[in-house]
């Protein structure tokens, strides 16, 4: 294994390695950790819903947003960019900003979210261990993974998946035989149609939320062998399969306790089982935030190179610009550990508004206008070549696409008329997406003759 050399630039054919079911436990792993949980808990604890309805709508959710995250994960092997860089074929190469940004601040956030979740969750086991030290732990590790790069983390991500197998099972069945359940926990709340669609737009979230940087970790694969097809499916199995195992368990703990699943855990499983489940978080928080590292320095690496086009760096520039991220994010946790759950509730509905009409316009682009046919070159050039500076059509459709979303908005701080009359539903997301995928198509129409699909 050697330190990865690249950073945004294309993959050439001969270093492309690893095969399409590497993503099933990349995928899979990164899904087995607090976060999860702590979703799942989400259900019950904002919502209200029992746990069969939780747990119907956390399922829809996840198979309808894994749907959005595996396609964006088989663009990878054909292009051999990330994610963030492909996204210049449809917004062009200032325009992409506008999402670039936001993604960026996704990254800081989760990585923040993971390192109060990972700290608090070891605390509870070993509580001489002081929270900071754990925060400051976690944070090295993950950095020193996303400096070696993406030939570790697909291998932690190996290693992760089989300890986490293990673990679940040990969990599921342990809950089942010696855990401290109620016998009650599976009447206690009720099914609303609020509670429905939010949990539903929760587990949709969860995976789209992937979507910015999935295809990061399939642009090493040979397009001969990672089709379509394959990268899709293996990236839908592990990561519908690692989310709703964990956010099952989220339900009903945070059921029982009537609070924070993390903090529940120990009091729901037991002694031993929680210790178990509390250990194995660190394990995961320093994959998954390893990845979210890996992704914050690409964003950073993006943005700094749309102004300086010849600017590509190599090892010792990401681990500083590493290095950077990694204060930010925990200057962010130190924030966020007062209120950890309404935190990252709030996190998750920001990411609902302005993703989704950035999928939808990605997906339309390469899968219906272009077909997966692009100058891959232009994308790096300053002016953008065939993509230009700005795409007006999928700015305006990206821009459509939030203001349509604002009457059906339903959160702490706002609430629109419609979700309103709806009793607090908020199905912002499905009008998003039947508004902008249809506008998008009409308007790449517009489109002049230089900005045609590659032939």
């Amino acid at each position: 294994m050697t330190l990865e050399r690249r950073s945004i630039d294309i993959i050439p054919a001969d270093e492309r390695t690893g095969r399409p079911r590497d993503l099933f436990s990349i995928w899979f792993a990164a899904n087995i950790g607090p976060l999860t949980f702590v979703t799942g808990g989400i259900a019950p604890l904002v919502y209200g819903l029992d746990f069969w309805w939780s747990l119907i709508a956390l399922l829809v959710g996840l198979l309808l947003g894994g749907l959005a995250m595996s396609l964006h994960s088989a663009q990878g092997p054909q292009l051999g960019v990330p994610q963030m860089i492909q996204s210049r074929g449809q917004f062009g190469v200032r325009g992409s900003l506008i999402v670039l940004v936001v993604v960026l601040i996704m990254y800081v956030g989760i990585y923040a979210a993971n390192i109060v979740s990972g700290a608090q969750s070891v605390n509870a086991v070993l509580p001489a261990v002081p929270i900071w030290l754990l925060s400051a732990l976690f944070a090295v590790v993950g950095l020193v993974v996303c400096v070696v790069g993406y030939q570790l983390i697909h291998l932690i991500g190996r290693v992760i998946t089989m300890v986490s197998v293990a673990t679940v099972g040990v969990l599921v069945v342990g809950m089942a035989v010696m855990g401290n359940v109620p016998a009650a926990v599976f009447q206690i709340g009720q099914p609303t149609l609020r509670g429905f669609l939010g949990t539903m737009a929760v587990g949709a979230l969860w995976l789209i939320a992937f979507a910015p940087y999935v295809s990061d970790y399939s642009r090493y694969m040979p397009a001969r062998t990672a089709s379509l097809r394959s990268t899709f499916w293996w990236t839908y199995a592990g990561a519908v399969l690692g989310g709703i195992v964990p956010m099952a368990v989220g339900v009903i703990v945070s059921i029982a306790v009537r609070g924070d699943v993390l903090t529940g855990m120990p009091q729901v499983l037991g002694g031993p089982l929680s210790t178990v489940a509390l250990l194995s978080f660190a394990a995961v928080i320093m994959h998954f935030n390893a990845m979210n590292l890996y992704g914050a320095v690409l964003a950073v690496v993006t943005i700094v190179q749309t102004f300086r086009s010849r600017w590509l760096p190599g090892t010792r520039e990401r681990a500083v610009i590493g290095a950077a991220m990694v204060a930010v994010a925990s200057f962010v946790a130190l924030l966020m550990s007062d209120d950890f759950v309404t935190g990252f509730t709030n996190l998750i509905i920001l990411l609902q508004y302005v993703f989704i009409p950035w999928t939808a316009v990605n997906l339309v682009d390469f899968y219906l206008v272009r077909k997966g046919r692009y100058a891959v070159q232009d994308f790096f050039l300053p002016d953008g070549g065939r993509y230009g500076l700005y795409d007006k059509p999928a700015l305006i459709a990206y821009t459509v696409g939030i203001l349509v979303e604002i009457p059906f908005m339903s959160t702490i701080l706002y609430t629109g008329p419609v979700a309103t009359a709806l009793s607090g539903a908020d199905i912002s997301w499905i009008v998003s997406l039947a508004v902008t995928v249809p506008l998008y198509l009409l308007l790449a129409r517009t489109r002049s003759a230089d900005l045609a699909p590659v032939a």
